[in-house]
Formats: C-alpha cells, structure tokens, sequence
C-alpha cells in the first residue's frame, strides 16, 4: 500500500515538471501597445485683448405707466408684450364721476361769469352818474372792485373746469411713447389712483438697447492707463466700439457705443458703473437679460494658443502634456493668461508647434511612451475669433 502511495506521488510530482518545462518553453507575452492620444500643434497668432464685465440690459427709455386720477378700472386695451405706438389707448378708468365733476364746474364758472356780467353793468351805469355827482364816488369805486373780483372769480372757475377736464381726459390712459409693453399689473374692477398714483404697467423703448455695467476699478485704470501708453507713442488706439455676449454665447451683429461713465467709484464694490446703446433692429434683445461687455484695449502679438481642454489645473498649477519627438509625454507647468472663446494663451512653458494631448489627456502622465494620432478639425485648434480675453485665475491682464 505505501508502495502505491509512493508511486501516485512520484507521478504528479512529474506531471507538474513536464508542465513547468513547458511553460518556460513558450515565449513571453509581448508588453501593451502605448495608448493612443490626440495631438494637436500649438499655434501662434495676434489676438486682441479685451476687458470685459457682466451687466443687464434695459431699454433706451423705462417709462412707468401709472393711474394719474381715482377710479375704478373699466378695460385693458393692449396685449401684453405687444409693440405700441405713441398714445395709443391702454387702460380706461371709469369717466362718470370725473364727468360729474366737469359739470359742476361748468355750473361754476357759468355762475362766475354771470356776476362779472352784472359788476360790468354796475361800473358803467355809475361812471356817468359820479361824472355828475348824482352818486358818491365811494359808491362808483366800490363797485369797480366788485367787478375786478367777479373777474377773479372767473379766471378761478376757468381754472377749475380745465382741471377737471385734464382730470376727465386722464381716465383714458394712453402709451407716453411708442414701445414694447410689459404686463398690466391691474385688471377690470380695481380701484386705482387713491392715495398714489397706481403702477399699471411699464413700456421699454427697444429700437436701441442699454447694457450697464460695472467696471472694476482696475480694469479701468488698466483701460486708461494703455490708451495713455498709446498716446503718448503716438500709436493709434484700436476702434473702442462694444461688443454685446448674449447668455448663450452668442454676439449681438451690432456693435455699441459708449454712453456715460459715472463720475465716481462706487466705494463699497470697488467697481465704476458704465453704460453702452447698443442698435437692436427686430427688438431681439430685450430689457432684463444679462449679458457681457467687451472691448478691445489691446492686441497680444505671437500669442501661444491651445485649446483650454488641454489645460489641467490642480491646487493653482496649470500643466499641458506635451508629446516630445520620441513620442513620450512631458508634463509641462504652463502659465496661462487670457481667454480667447474656448482656446487659452498661454504665457509661458510652451513654444510654437509644440504638440500637445487634447483628447486622452487622463490618460497620460510624464514619461508614458504614447501613439500620436492628429486631431480631428473639432478637436484642433481653431482660428480666433473675436471672442473675450479674460484674466486666468489669480492672473492679471
């Protein structure tokens, strides 16, 4: 029996030999292909540099249309959000008290002018008889001032009718100018006007459109420093007209003019209120929407650009893989500066026509032997467009 025991034993033990035999007769399994990467070339071009700030946009003109007499609304005679035009119905208040009013003082000023009529007749049927001495003379200027007093009584009552016609006319409220309206804030039935003058609805004038915003103080001492720089070079400035960023990253066709600086910096938020008219043909934008202010105040000549995907950022240090002639990738600390739409200039730690990793860039780390591969055109880098410089993180323009 310990025979057989012994026999079993000697044949695994020489199964597993054999197999270890063959196992270190094959050959080893050849190491991964590196990973591929998409590259694209750092491109050197002349991008201009904006400063730029975030406002809301208003009309030309904000008018608040409001309840200038008592009453109880009748209708609304607009849709609201519709274009209107100069005086133009809008709301009309019930008339008959103001109508009442206009009567009485009709009565009024009727009674007024019948009794300068009989002052009138006293003063010339008593100047022949003082002439004459048929009368005392205190008598004939008595009744002269009673007649400069029933005159003043109807300049008074004449004084009251037409305020109460204006009053009448006032219940027909009409569009101040012509204008989108907004909502109506009263409807049928309530009563307006008593005590204040009732907020019924506003009208913006949106043929041309106002953006105002705040500038902070450095960007406009950096704005007036560099247009004195120029000056003083004799360089011409570049043209100081406004662009327009709407929410979606759109820009307005039409380019802005300034309008006014305020005279002061507001001491609690550091920043100087400014405000651009933009054209707005089609009333596109409208009253309320935030959106961008830029302006160009300089232009960065041989700038270094990459898309801002091929950037990391971690703890303030921004890197950008760089794929180097042997196909390995160096990690190299960059010092971005200014935005250009989705691309980012890059200030120091690259050179043109280096390449870069934009697509895969998790995927690498320093030394990695990688696969190169081109950019799709999406994927490269683009032309610059006119699009807003603004300061990287902790940069400074």
């Amino acid at each position: 029996m310990w025979r057989e025991i012994l026999l079993k034993q000697m044949t695994i033990v020489a199964l597993a030999a054999a197999s270890l035999a063959a196992a270190c007769a094959k050959k080893e399994a050849p190491p991964p292909a590196p990973p591929k990467v998409s590259v694209a070339p750092v491109i050197q071009r002349d991008v201009p540099v904006f400063v730029e700030a975030i406002g809301q946009t208003r009309g030309s003109t904000e008018i608040e249309v409001r309840a200038r007499v008592e009453g109880y609304l009748e209708s609304v005679d607009f849709k609201e959000g519709s274009y209107v035009k100069k005086g133009q119905l809008l709301y009309t208040i019930d008339p008959r008290p103001l109508q009442a009013s206009v009567a009485q003082a009709k009565g009024v000023q009727a009674q007024a002018e019948a009794q300068l009529a009989r002052a009138k007749q006293d003063v010339m049927r008593y100047e022949p008889l003082v002439a004459k001495n048929a009368i005392s003379r205190q008598e004939y200027e008595t009744a002269v001032q009673v007649q400069r007093a029933a005159e003043a009584s109807v300049e008074a009552a004449r004084a009251g009718t037409q305020h109460a016609d204006i009053d009448l006319s006032y219940t027909r409220v009409t569009a101040p100018a012509a204008g989108v309206v907004g909502r109506t804030e009263v409807y049928p039935g309530t009563l307006v006007g008593r005590g204040q003058s009732t907020l019924l609805t506003h009208i913006s004038q949106v043929d041309t459109i106002h953006v105002r915003v705040s500038v902070p103080e450095r960007d406009f001492i950096e704005l007036n420093r560099r247009g004195e720089e120029r000056r003083r070079a004799g360089i011409a400035a570049p043209p100081g007209r406004f662009e327009l960023v709407l929410s979606d990253g759109s820009t307005h066709p039409e380019k802005g003019d300034l309008v006014f600086v305020d005279r002061a910096v507001d001491a609690q938020t550091g920043t100087m209120l400014v405000e651009v008219a933009f054209p707005n043909p089609g009333g596109v934008v409208r009253p309320g929407q935030y959106a961008r202010v830029r302006v160009a105040i300089d232009e960065k000549k041989g700038a270094l650009l990459v898309p801002q995907r091929a950037v990391s950022e971690l703890q303030g240090i921004y890197n950008v893989a760089v794929v180097k002639p042997d196909d390995t990738v160096d990690l190299r600390m960059v010092k971005p500066a200014e935005r250009i739409g989705n691309l980012w200039v890059i200030d120091q730690g690259l050179q043109a026509g280096d390449r870069i990793v934009v697509e895969g860039v998790q995927k690498v780390r320093a030394g990695l032997k990688v696969t190169p591969v081109a950019a799709a055109a999406s994927e490269a880098v683009p032309a610059p467009s006119a699009a807003p410089a603004s300061p990287a993180a902790g940069e400074k323009k």
